[in-house]
């Protein structure tokens, strides 16, 4: 399976959950043909790669405001046909400080994605989770739209990142 990862990150968090599923992907003999800040790069960007599965990373500030980089190629991505794509989707965010806003840019992106005929897979369960509300619920409430890190579960880090990256090799 080829890959292509695309990341917007201020604090270098979701940037580095971009290499460790970079890393993961790896070891399970995939290949990742693109790792890239979405700084650097435009919505079209997205669907131009030739890969098999696109994940795309970003974070949710504060009082659920998507990372700044997301934020000004979001008018870009109403335009994209995504048709014919697969994507998936990783978060972080602050379930303890901003409980009522946990992963809400991760929905953001999902709706685009989902708006522009895009198929997304890799949605993971809220289990272990303590949150309020987030925009990047599926509609069942059990899951989210992606997977979600939470800055404060530093620990689980790893072990999410290795159960979702099999979890999309199973999917595609």
């Amino acid at each position: 399976m080829r890959v292509a990862i695309f990341y917007g990150s201020d604090t270098g968090n979701t940037h580095h959950v971009a290499e460790l599923i970079e890393a993961e992907l790896q070891r399970l003999d995939h290949d990742v043909v693109i790792l890239d800040d979405v700084a650097d790069c435009v919505p079209a960007d997205f669907i131009e790669e030739e890969a098999d599965l696109v994940l795309l990373g970003i974070p949710t500030w504060d009082y659920g405001q998507p990372q700044a980089d997301w934020e000004d190629i979001f008018p870009e991505m109403a335009d994209v046909d995504f048709s014919g794509k697969t994507f998936a989707i990783f978060g972080c965010g602050d379930q303890d400080g901003y409980s009522e806003y946990f992963l809400d840019a991760m929905g953001m992106v999902n709706q685009f994605l989902v708006d522009g005929g895009a198929q997304v897979i890799g949605h993971w369960s809220t289990d272990g989770y303590d949150f309020d509300e987030s925009k990047a619920l599926t509609p069942d409430g059990k899951h989210f739209v992606g997977l979600g890190i939470d800055d404060n579960q530093d620990h689980l880090t790893q072990e999410r990142v290795e159960t979702w990256c099999a979890q999309l090799v199973e999917e595609v």
